[in-house]
């Protein structure tokens, strides 16, 4: 584990980290004290219907709700027998993963439909429903919390105003998931509506989340102390190591229930507090879900004719498989067993005996295949990307505890050359606990850009290139009487960049409009490219690979002032605005602000000279008189922060 400082605060703080998965959900703390080092713990053993069964650091991501749209219960409560005759009785409605409803939708996703995704209630939304089950988990919390540390009601009071969230979500979840989570911690309670709550709320990638984990249970650890990093309770086999470079480059894979994310970091052993995203980061729409997905399939068609073929009972074994025969499977030369009725259900035709259904090893195998394929295309298409040496890759979070995933990535062989390492212990709880440790240790200190985005721009026409002759039945004028080729492409950050947090990205505009009133505010769509260019110029040859990403909204009114009518080259007069729009990407979510120049008021200079020269008063007018004669020369370069909506 990093050896943290003690918190620097003037005030007690609490950090709490959500981990909303698409099959279990946890929360992890901490209580950062000052003048004490921090500690990371986590929410265990009190929620609702776990306490009598030893608990657990997560409960399952399912809801009921009743015909009202209200919620009936949520987590371990669902599996409760007499939840689960009231729901048939009442006629509740069952919902399960879906967070898949939230999925960004450029992710490759031809193996699902929404129709393979439980509906949601009528009247909900997925940011609804999202906000409901992250109310759940702050309840719970909060319990916890005062049950569990001594003077807890106190405890809770003295924080419960200062309270930090850090919200994960998937790798490929872009700006409107991270727009949407942010509405729904809103409908949740976390904070209040309004600008000046919003910092509260700090969104991060489950990749780096997971890096976080690992860092602090693994890597510091294992090391630091010059050991063999100890990647499972099996033997390892010898081998000769070449010696390390400086630099060494680590993979994380966080398999979950919906989505496997890939992260790729370079890191120097001797000093693990300083992390660099290598390669831009990956998210698969293959986790655990899609294993019982395929089993499903299987099993319907399998029993199509069979007398155990109804819904049902088809809905019985694959609810067995996921929770048992999925978890269990090593080898595909075993069968394996779904036991779901009594000794006298059999049907031998179909290989039912003793209520159970005989699968063939090689089959169940099938059902992981695509997921094993993912990962491994994935992990090469980050190693091609980057000229560091990859050493370690290390294999988190729930799925990651199928010994038959584990050993099939082992022997693949896109991983022959590395360590694959899967923590002994609490995988599950990696993200969460990562979480809180971004909030606390900040490893990542930059970060790959996963596309090229730019703006869409016209072109002054210039009949002498080739490219600008294509388009001569597009010319048009714009307000200054000048021809423009429309549809150009404009990149303000390309693929594969390395960008630090504080790195800005100026972008100057020139915007012209026919009258002064057009410019009360400026509204610049920042389009993200998601072909194979490096740098493309024009969005009318691969138009299908360029999608909005958001909009940039900048008020300008205060502008409006300043400007003078321009001549145009058609007789008229028109108006013209020259800012600067500011990105930052080197974040764990997108800025922007915008620049603009103007000119320095005369009497506004001299005040700001006398206040910083000593000037006596024979020379004062003197001095004046220069400053009068050149200070409107000067211009002040101004900046203020600029809106981003996202299109739902």
């Amino acid at each position: 584990m990093i050896s943290r400082k003690p918190y620097e605060g003037l005030s007690r703080k609490l950090v709490l980290a959500f981990d909303v998965g698409t099959t279990y959900s946890g929360v992890s703390y901490s209580i950062l004290d000052p003048g004490e080092a921090p500690k990371i713990l986590g929410v265990a053993s009190r929620y609702p219907a776990q306490e009598h069964v030893g608990g657990d650091n997560k409960i399952p991501s399912i809801l009921y709700y009743d015909q009202q749209g209200v919620v009936r219960a949520i987590g371990a409560e669902t599996s409760q027998p007499h939840i689960i005759e009231q729901a048939k009785d009442e006629n509740w409605v069952k919902l399960e993963w879906w967070k898949l409803h939230l999925r960004a939708k450029h992710l490759a996703s031809s193996h699902i439909k929404d129709g393979d995704i439980p509906p949601l209630p009528q009247g909900k939304t997925a940011v609804q429903v999202l906000g409901d089950f992250m109310r759940y988990l702050f309840t719970c919390t909060r319990t916890y919390i005062i049950e569990s540390h001594a003077n807890g009601a106190s405890l809770w009071r003295s924080v419960e105003s200062n309270i930090e969230f850090v919200l994960t979500h998937p790798n490929g979840w872009e700006g409107l998931q991270q727009q949407q989570i942010r509405r729904a911690a809103e409908l949740a309670g976390l904070i209040p509506s309004g600008d000046e709550h919003r910092p509260r709320i700090h969104l991060l990638t489950e990749g780096e989340a997971s890096l976080h984990f690992c860092v602090n249970n693994v890597l510091a650890s294992e090391f630091l102390s010059n050991l063999p990093i100890a990647c499972s309770d099996e033997p390892e086999e010898e081998a000769e190591e070449a010696e390390d470079p400086e630099h060494q480059g680590v993979i994380i894979i966080d398999a979950g229930g919906g989505t496997v994310d890939l992260s790729a970091y370079s890191m120097k052993p001797s000093a693990l507090t300083s992390f660099e995203e290598i390669a831009p980061a990956e998210c698969r729409l293959q986790g655990s879900v899609f294993v019982t997905q395929r089993a499903h399939d299987f099993i319907k068609a399998k029993l199509a004719n069979s007398r155990y073929g109804a819904p049902d009972v088809v809905q019985q074994m694959k609810d067995i498989f996921d929770t048992t025969t999925k978890l269990r499977f090593r080898d595909p030369g075993d069968p394996q067993y779904i036991r779901f009725g009594a000794m006298r259900d059999k049907d031998p035709q179909y290989d039912i005996r003793s209520g159970q259904l005989k699968l063939a090893g090689e089959d169940v195998a099938r059902f992981f295949e695509p997921s094993v394929e993912e990962i491994a295309e994935a992990f090469e298409k980050q190693r091609k990307v980057t000229a560091t040496p990859i050493k370690y890759a290390f294999l988190v979070g729930g799925y990651a505890a199928s010994d038959f995933l584990y050993r099939r990535l082992q022997n693949h062989l896109a991983f022959s050359d590395l360590h694959l390492c899967r923590p002994a212990s609490h995988v599950n709880k990696a993200v969460a606990d990562g979480a809180v440790s971004f909030y606390i240790d900040h490893l990542v200190t930059s970060r790959t850009s996963r596309f090229t985005y730019g703006i869409k721009c016209r072109h002054y026409y210039d009949p002498s290139l080739a490219e600008h002759q294509e388009r001569e039945q597009t010319r048009c004028s714009d307000p200054s009487g000048n021809t423009m080729v429309p549809n150009g492409f404009f990149s303000i950050l390309i693929k594969g960049i390395q960008v630090s947090e504080q790195q800005e990205f100026r972008q100057p505009f020139v915007i012209n409009r026919g009258s002064p009133s057009e410019f009360t505010s400026v509204e610049i769509p920042i389009l993200a490219y998601r072909g194979t260019l490096l740098q493309p110029t024009w969005m009318d040859k691969e138009a299908a690979f360029f999608t909005k990403m958001c909009t940039v909204i900048a008020d300008t009114s205060k502008l409006i002032q300043s400007m003078s009518p321009l001549p145009s080259l058609t007789g008229g007069i028109y108006y013209s605005l020259d800012i600067d729009v500011i990105l930052l990407f080197g974040l764990t979510e997108l800025k922007a602000q915008i620049s603009w120049k103007h000119m320095v008021c005369p009497s506004t200079f001299i005040a700001r000279t006398y206040s910083r020269i000593h000037v006596n008063a024979g020379c004062r007018n003197e001095v004046r008189c220069s400053q009068l004669r050149w200070c409107c020369l000067l211009t002040r370069t101004s900046r203020s922060p600029a809106s981003i909506m996202y299109d739902i």
